[in-house]
This record gives C-alpha cells, structure tokens and sequence, in this order.
C-alpha cells in the first residue's frame, strides 16, 4: 500500500491531492488548495510549509509528487514557483518523505495519455479515475494528476523491474531501495 501526496506548487495557490494506491487500485482521500493571501515572501512560504506539514500529519503519506517547475520567460515568475516548491518539499523532507518530481509533460502522459493536455482535460480524467462526482478545482486537480502519476509510474516500474527506470522510458525520481 502506497499513499501520496501530490503538490502542485504556487506562490498564490498550492493545490495538493491525496491518494491510496492499494492492490492496483487507487483511492481518493482528499485535495484541495493551500491560498498563501497577500502577505510577505516569507509569510507565504510559511502558509505552504505549515500547510503542506499539516497534510502530512492528517493522511501519513508514504511518499510526496511534485510538479517540477517549467521555465517561463518571466524570470521573476519562476524563482517565485521555484520557492514556493521548494517549502513544500522541505516539508515532506523534514518528515522524511521520498520525493519525487515530474514533468507537466509527464504527469499529462501519464493521466490523459498526451503530454500537452488541456488543464480541463486534466480534470476530466482525474475525476474518471478516481470516481469523483464533481470535477476538482484546477490546481487541486493537477495536484492529484501528479499523485496519480507517480502512483502509474511506480507500478509500471514494479512490473516491469528496474530495467525500465535505468532505460529512460519511465522518467521521474525513482529511488528504488
């Protein structure tokens, strides 16, 4: 049994989404979005670690997915996603999580099957997956897509034994132990 937590990071919004991957079955526990406000650099990365610190206390991950960051011609824009990312991983670090990172592109492949998906069909298929009555909020949906990701990831990578992480065809941190 495998539970994890996606991220996926924001300055302004953080969504996250929980899911169990049991007997090749997932099961939904939660999502949502961590809102960071207004305030300072500081008090928004703060809002994300406690917040991110939070979750794991409540569902006891295993592990911790996380959207790596895309690099955007605003530069200002990236450090700003890149510091909010790295509050959520020192969260999951400080509660000796395995974390691993992936793609946009690889988390889209892995969810809809095209690596260059809409953010409606994202959610389209989250909700299917998961058996969800309602879509989920974007970043909460991307959240769980990346979730759903890792989860695919590692039982693609199970089955097929460790050649496949050590061919490049299965990309992502994979630690195997």
């Amino acid at each position: 049994m495998q539970t994890v937590i996606g991220i996926d990071p924001g300055s302004r919004i953080t969504g996250y989404g929980i899911v169990r991957m049991q007997q090749g079955q997932l099961a939904y526990l939660g999502s949502g979005c961590i809102r960071t406000g207004d305030g300072t650099l500081a008090e928004k990365l703060r809002i994300i670690y406690t917040g991110v610190t939070t979750l794991i206390e409540q569902f006891s991950p295993t592990c911790m997915a996380i959207e790596e960051t895309f690099l955007s011609k605003n530069v200002q824009s990236t450090v700003k996603l890149s510091e909010a990312r790295a509050s959520a991983i020192v969260a999951g670090a400080v509660a000796s999580l395995e974390v691993y990172e992936y793609t946009p592109r690889q988390i889209k492949q892995a969810v809809v099957g095209y690596g260059a998906a809409e953010k409606t069909q994202v959610q389209y298929m989250v909700r299917n997956i998961l058996h969800l009555t309602a879509n989920p909020q974007t970043d909460a949906a991307d959240a769980l897509a990346c979730a759903i990701c890792h989860c695919f990831t590692c039982s693609v990578t199970m089955a097929m034994g460790d050649e496949v992480a050590d061919s490049g065809s299965v990309r992502g941190r994979l630690q195997h132990s």
